[in-house]
């Protein structure tokens, strides 16, 4: 008897790769009866490395081809990093599960053999939410953009292009490449991108997903559910840098954010604190709560302007 075969849609990166892999060894495991394959594609955020995220369109770039083949039917399955997930999804290709959540900071890679940073050389960072977080930290340091796979960033790290890199733990650590960490961010010193560390599931609304049951993970999907929402509300994307971080504290979220503030050129940090059950309505409110914050400081510094400014003449 054939076994019934189930694609499952990649980018065509080691580690995006090694992602599907995950979510293909749990379903052959749990369902002996099905046979998995991985069908990697090259998606148009892969292909175009020459310019920052935001001036070729953002996260879109990095799922369109995903998208595609599960609208036709040469997959049935989508692994993503949510983190690189648009906050909008076409109602036909619905989030099924999320993964259990790893290390969601951030980190410091220095080049192999060195122990520390060299000033005379820049960071290599790939987005604006830790550029602007690694001012404080780092505020003598210049912050260059880099692109490409992680291994494409090690290797011009190690061949002396920047000082180090800043770079998510959690592929780091799927790849086995843990030992290249030479500092942990806590999350007060640069607040991850929302869903940094989870890897979300999706599929086709016309298809039947019974092999996925106990695949999801019930935290990771009330903090990932919370941290898009806050980002959804202020129309943030993968090169805006708005960021939000959920935990988990028995039947309760903390969720921490980052509202950039584009007039000023300068962020805030807030946090709310409410039950899991409300993770879209909890992500929603924060991010209200600090739009209407900074527009009422914005207005009344435009106020005080326009007084001086009439004061003066």
């Amino acid at each position: 008897m054939k076994k019934t075969e189930i694609v499952i849609g990649s980018r065509e990166s080691r580690l995006a790769v090694l992602q599907s892999e995950m979510v293909r060894d749990y379903i052959e495991e749990k369902h002996p009866e099905l046979t998995v394959n991985i069908l990697t594609m090259k998606t148009t955020g892969d292909k175009i490395l020459d310019r920052t995220l935001d001036k070729i369109g953002g996260k879109g770039l990095f799922v369109k081809e995903l998208d595609r083949a599960l609208f036709d039917g040469r997959s049935q399955l989508s692994v993503h990093s949510l983190k690189d997930m648009p906050m909008e999804v076409p109602d036909e290709l619905p989030l099924l599960a999320f993964s259990r959540r790893e290390d969601p900071r951030d980190v410091l890679v220095l080049p192999e053999g060195s122990a520390e940073i060299d000033p005379s050389k820049p960071l290599g960072c790939s987005s604006l939410r830790r550029t602007l977080q690694l001012q404080k930290i780092y505020p003598d340091m210049k912050v260059k953009s880099i692109r490409g796979n992680l291994q494409t960033r090690l290797r011009k790290l190690d061949e002396g292009e920047y000082s180090a890199l800043v770079l998510a733990a959690a592929g780091l650590k799927r790849l086995g490449l843990e030992n290249r960490i030479s500092r942990y961010f806590t999350p007060d010193e640069i607040l991850p991108a929302a869903g940094q560390g989870i890897l979300a599931v999706q599929g086709h609304k016309n298809l039947e997903y019974d092999f996925l049951e106990g695949y999801g993970d019930r935290d990771a999907w009330d903090v990932g559910t919370a941290e898009r929402a806050f980002v959804k509300y202020l129309d943030g994307g993968c090169s805006s840098p708005v960021a939000a971080y959920g935990e988990i504290e028995g039947e309760e979220i903390f969720l921490r954010g980052l509202y950039y503030i584009e007039e000023t050129g300068t962020y805030i940090k807030d946090s709310i604190r409410g039950n899991r059950r409300d993770a879209a309505e909890l992500g929603a409110s924060l991010a209200k709560i600090m739009k209407e914050s900074c527009s009422e400081a914005l207005c009344s510094d435009e106020k005080k302007t326009t007084e001086k400014e009439r004061h003066n003449e």
